[in-house]
C-alpha cells in the first residue's frame, strides 16, 4: 500500500462517508455489509483504517502481522462489493470480521480466552484488552535521529505504515483520524529533518529535537483526554458524563436555547459511548454529525465558530473545542432565583427531576464562564440535596433561601484554594513548588513510586505555570479543568494497581467532588513506613553534576524516600536534614575525590540525621 496516498486519502474521505455507516454493534443482515462499507470507504481507506483497528485490539503482536490481517480483511471486503453472495462471510457484521480474523491466527499474545466467547461477550473480552495493554508498551520518544532517516531514505512508504502501526497499538482508544493526521505530522517531520535526494539536514538531532513535540504532543494530549473522557464514563455513568457534557455546551454556547443544548449533549454523550466502547467506525460517524450539525447551525449557537468550519474536516473538532465562549445574551438576567424563589420548584423537581436539574446547570453554566465545569457540577448537586431537603413534608418556608448563601460560601472556598496556590506558586517558582507538591503526595500517597509522583506533580506544577498568569475570570476553568485531567490520571492509577483507602473513596464517591477530596487527604495511616537500611539512602558523586535538572531530579528522589521513611516529619526537621545534606555535598564535591569522600561521610549524616528525626 502506498501510506502517503492512503493517509491523504483517509483524511479527505473518512468523515464524509462516516455518516453513511451504520452503528457495527447493531449491524444485522439486510444493514450494511462489509461489501458496502469497503464500496463507501474505497481500498486504501479501508486498509488503513483496518490496520488501525488490529494494532489497538493486538498491541502485542507485530506490525506484519496486523498488516497481513488488515490485507485479509480487506481482500475480502473487496470480493464482497463484487460479488456479496460469493461467501456467508459477506453478511457479518463488520465487529465479528475483525475478531474472527484476529482469533484465526496463531500464538497473537493473550487472546485466546476472548476467542472462547461469543457475540458480545467476545466484544466486551476484546475491549478489555485494550485496557490491559495501556501502560505495557512504552510512550512514543524522539526517534534516533541518523537511524530514522536512514529508514526513511530506504522504506519511506513501510515507515509510514509502520508509524501508524506504532501510534495505534500505544494508544488503543484514539480516534483514527487523529493518528492519521499525526502521520502526516510525522512524514513532514521526516521530510524536514532527513532532506530530499540531496541528504539530511546538517543539525539533525537539532531539527528532531524542535520538530518532535509537533508529533508528539497532539497524541499524548488527545489520548489523555480520550482517556480521560471514558474514566468518567465507566466509574461514574452515563449520568455524570451528560451532566460534565451540559455544563461545557452550556458554557461555550450560551446563546443556545435549552432544548439545542440537551441535543447536543445526548448526541456527545452518545459519541463518547462509541469511542470508549472501542467502536472506530462509529465514533467516526458520530463525530462528523456532531460537527455538521453545529456548523449549519451556528447561527443558533455561536458567532465564534465561523473559522472553525471552514477548516477541513478534520480540524474542525479540535478548533471548536479550543474557541473561546461564545459572549452571552444582552439580556441574560445575572441570577437564577426561579430556581429557589418559585412556589413551584418542589412539585417539577418530583415530577421531572432530572430535567429540572438539568435547567438548573444549564442556566447557570451559561451565566458563568469563570467557573470551572467540575465547580458547576459542584453547585448543582447543592442544590439538588437542597432540593430533597427543602421539598420534604415540613419544611420551612425558609428552607431554600439558605441555598444562596451555601453557594456563596462555596465559591469562596474554590477560588481561595486556587489564589492560595498561585501565591505559593508565583512566591517559590516551579521547582520549589514542585517540592511544596511532592511533599504533600508523597504523604498522600506514599505508594506510588518516586517517578509517578515527580511525573504527576510536575504536571500540576506546569498548570501552575499555565494558568496562574491568567486574570480571575480565566483561572478556575484553566487550573481545575486541568488539574482534573492530572487527578484522572491517578485515578486510573488507583484502578489499576490501588494505591491506598484515602485515595478509593476519592476517586469511587463523586467526580465533582474528587478535587476536593483529595485536597483534604492527609498522611496515610494505613502506610507502613520504609526500614532504615544501609542501601535506603546512598550518595554518590552524580550529585556534583552541573546538569542543574538531573541535580533537581535526583534530590526529588531522595525527598520522597526521606518522606517514606519519615512520613510525620516536621518542617523543622526537614529543614534541618536538607541543610546537612547541603553542607556534605558542599564539601565533598569539593574534593578531589568527592566518591570517597560521600563514601564516608553519607553514613554520618544518615546517623546524624536519624538522630533529628527521632527527637
Amino acid at each position: 500500500m502506498n501510506w502517503r496516498t492512503s493517509i491523504y486519502v483517509v483524511l479527505l474521505m473518512s468523515l464524509t462517508v462516516a455518516k453513511a455507516l451504520p452503528r457495527s454493534s447493531q449491524d444485522i443482515e439486510g444493514k450494511t455489509s462489509i461489501g458496502q462499507r469497503f464500496s463507501q470507504l474505497h481500498e486504501n481507506n479501508f486498509k488503513a483504517i483496518a490496520l488501525i483497528m488490529f494494532a489497538q485490539y493486538v498491541p502485542e503482536g507485530t506490525f506484519g502481522r496486523a498488516a497481513g490481517m488488515a490485507d485479509g480483511v480487506t481482500a475480502l471486503a473487496q470480493r464482497c462489493a463484487v460479488a456479496p453472495s460469493e461467501s456467508p462471510d459477506c453478511l457479518k457484521p463488520l465487529d465479528r470480521i475483525f475478531f474472527d480474523t484476529i482469533c484465526q491466527e496463531e500464538n497473537l499474545p493473550r487472546i485466546a480466552d476472548c476467542c472462547a466467547k461469543k457475540d458480545l461477550e467476545r466484544n466486551d473480552c476484546f475491549l478489555s484488552l485494550k485496557n490491559f495493554s495501556q501502560g505495557f508498551i512504552p510512550p512514543l520518544g524522539r526517534p534516533d535521529a541518523k537511524a530514522a532517516c536512514r529508514n526513511y531514505s530506504q522504506h519511506q512508504q513501510p515507515l509510514i505504515g509502520h508509524f501508524i502501526y506504532e501510534v495505534s497499538r500505544k494508544h488503543p482508544f484514539l480516534y483514527a483520524p487523529t493518528i492519521l493526521s499525526v502521520a502526516l505530522r510525522y512524514e513532514e517531520m521526516m521530510e524536514n529533518c532527513c532532506g530530499s535526494a540531496e541528504g539530511p539536514s546538517q543539525h539533525l538531532e537539532e531539527c528532531f529535537r524542535k520538530q518532535t513535540p509537533k508529533v508528539v504532543k497532539p497524541v499524548r494530549e488527545n489520548a489523555l483526554r480520550q482517556e480521560h473522557t471514558c474514566g468518567i464514563l465507566k466509574k461514574f455513568g452515563e449520568r455524570t458524563l451528560k451532566a460534565l457534557k451540559l455544563t461545557q455546551i452550556s458554557q461555550k454556547f450560551p446563546k443556545a436555547d435549552f432544548i439545542t443544548v440537551h441535543k447536543l449533549v445526548m448526541d456527545v454523550a452518545d459519541m463518547h459511548k462509541d469511542c470508549c466502547r472501542g467502536d472506530m467506525l462509529d465514533c467516526m460517524r458520530d463525530r462528523e454529525e456532531i460537527l455538521h450539525y453545529v456548523c449549519t447551525n451556528q447561527h443558533i449557537l455561536s458567532s465564534k465558530i465561523q473559522q472553525c468550519c471552514e477548516k477541513p474536516l478534520l480540524q474542525r473538532s479540535e478548533c471548536i473545542i479550543h474557541v473561546e465562549n461564545d459572549d452571552k445574551p444582552a439580556d441574560l438576567s445575572p441570577h437564577v432565583r426561579e430556581f429557589i424563589e418559585d412556589k413551584g420548584i418542589c412539585e417539577r423537581f418530583a415530577q421531572e427531576k432530572d430535567t429540572h436539574l438539568a435547567r438548573f446547570l444549564y442556566e447557570y453554566s451559561r451565566r458563568h464562564p469563570e467557573f470551572s465545569a467540575q465547580m458547576l457540577l459542584r453547585i448543582g448537586k447543592g442544590y439538588e440535596d437542597l432540593l430533597q431537603e427543602c421539598c420534604r413534608p415540613g419544611a420551612p418556608r425558609s428552607c431554600c433561601s439558605r441555598g444562596e448563601e451555601e453557594l456563596r460560601k462555596h465559591i469562596y472556598e474554590t477560588e481561595s484554594v486556587m489564589r492560595t496556590s498561585c501565591d505559593i506558586y508565583k512566591e517559590k517558582g516551579d521547582y520549589y513548588f514542585q517540592n511544596e507538591l511532592l511533599m504533600s503526595f508523597t504523604k498522600k500517597m506514599p505508594q506510588l513510586t518516586s517517578t509517578e509522583l515527580i511525573k504527576f506533580t510536575k504536571e500540576m506544577t506546569t498548570i501552575g505555570s499555565k494558568c496562574c498568569q491568567l486574570g480571575q475570570d480565566k483561572l478556575l476553568p484553566c487550573a481545575e479543568e486541568n488539574l482534573d485531567l492530572v487527578l484522572g490520571e491517578i485515578c486510573r492509577r488507583h484502578l489499576a494497581d490501588p494505591i491506598n483507602p484515602g485515595v478509593c473513596r476519592c476517586c469511587s464517591s463523586s467526580y465533582a467532588f474528587r478535587r476536593p477530596c483529595i485536597g483534604k487527604l492527609e498522611i496515610d495511616e494505613s502506610y507502613v513506613p520504609l526500614a532504615l537500611t544501609p542501601r535506603l539512602f546512598t550518595f554518590h558523586g552524580d550529585l556534583c553534576t552541573t546538569e542543574e535538572e538531573k541535580l533537581k531530579h535526583r534530590k526529588q528522589e531522595m525527598l520522597i524516600t526521606l518522606l517514606k521513611y519519615k512520613p510525620q516529619i516536621s518542617p523543622e526537621q526537614l529543614g534541618s536534614v536538607t541543610a546537612a545534606f547541603a553542607e556534605m555535598r558542599e564539601r565533598c564535591c569539593g574534593e578531589a575525590n568527592p566518591e570517597a569522600c560521600f563514601l564516608k561521610e553519607g553514613p554520618e549524616l544518615i546517623k546524624r540525621s536519624e538522630k533529628t528525626l527521632s527527637a
